[in-house]
């Protein structure tokens, strides 16, 4: 269940905002690409999750029956405790990982 570890801090921290947008140059461009690639991350953990928890997926039509399975509470757990996909998308946005361009201002050029 590790995934790449990094230094992504699990509450929310104060940004300079004008560190943050330096790269770009524009705060709504900057809170785009973030939300944009929080949005992925989030969507991979969701998939990711889902994959786990259907292993544990009984097929019963017993509605009255409900089963703890300790394994499958250890696997929410673990997801509930991870930082937050916005969180991830700011850490790898000030690390220089995210890749991004403006299609925009790509016409502008041509």
């Amino acid at each position: 269940m590790e995934k790449k570890s990094t230094a992504t801090p699990t509450s929310t921290i104060t940004r300079d905002v004008k560190a943050l947008s330096a790269e770009i140059g524009n705060i709504y461009e900057t809170v785009v690409v973030i939300a944009k690639r929080a949005n992925q991350i989030s969507v991979d953990t969701k998939h990711e999750l889902e994959s786990k928890l259907q292993d544990f997926k009984l097929y019963n039509d017993n509605l009255e029956e409900i089963n703890e399975n300790k394994e499958q509470i250890e696997v929410s757990r673990y997801y509930e405790r991870m930082p937050k996909a916005t969180l991830k998308a700011i850490k790898e946005f000030e690390d220089g990982k995210v890749k991004y361009r403006n299609p925009l201002q790509a016409k502008d050029i041509d």
